[in-house]
């Protein structure tokens, strides 16, 4: 296996394992953060090619990089930021409205 995808695949994992164990709802987003990121390396690891060239480089265009899967990660940023944002914007009016940022005592008061 190419050393990319495992280390995105660790990564994915570390991610995995912060989100399952964090009781803190910021470091709930940042594991999410991690873990789209791993992903999106996953999936440019799985479009890579061999001594491809880029589609705008002008000359033979028999070994060229299909630019697909990078636009398709560029909006996936995107979006993961706007995501982020907006969750940390809700972890704010949580925090107004329990004065915790902690799982659990958010589920004891509001149960």
């Amino acid at each position: 296996m190419d050393f990319r995808i495992i280390m995105s695949l660790l990564t994915v994992a570390l991610g995995l394992y912060g989100l399952a164990m964090s009781k803190n709802i910021i470091k709930s987003i940042i594991c999410l953060q991690i873990m789209e990121s791993a992903i999106v390396l996953l999936y440019l690891s799985f479009a890579d090619k061999k001594n491809g060239i880029s589609p705008i480089h002008p000359g033979n265009l028999t070994n060229m990089v299909d630019p697909l899967p990078q636009a398709l990660m560029i909006t996936t940023i995107i979006i993961g930021s706007a995501v982020s944002a907006l969750a940390l914007m809700i972890s704010i009016k949580i925090y107004h409205h329990y004065e915790t940022l902690n799982w659990q005592e958010i589920m004891e008061k509001d149960g």
